[in-house]
């Protein structure tokens, strides 16, 4: 079985941070890149998460898994 969009980010260097609604979303992703780092982002899959996330299902389009890495050298 081929690796999912979490493990092949992983195994690109990026560390998922997160899942966050619109609402903050952005205030994150700023902080984020002000402190150096890269920022990706994932459509959410409550498929791919452990715990609860049944709030999250009523509306998943409102979320966003967040990822972060180092930028590389030049």
């Amino acid at each position: 079985m081929a690796p999912g969009p979490a493990e092949k980010l992983v195994s690109q260097g990026w560390k998922k941070q997160g899942i966050y609604d619109e609402a903050r979303l952005g205030e994150i992703i700023e902080m984020y890149r002000e402190i150096g780092l890269e920022v990706h982002l994932e459509p959410f899959n409550p498929e791919n998460e452990n715990g609860c996330t049944t709030c999250m299902q009523q509306k998943p389009d409102e979320y966003k898994t967040l990822y972060t890495r180092k930028k590389p050298d030049k």
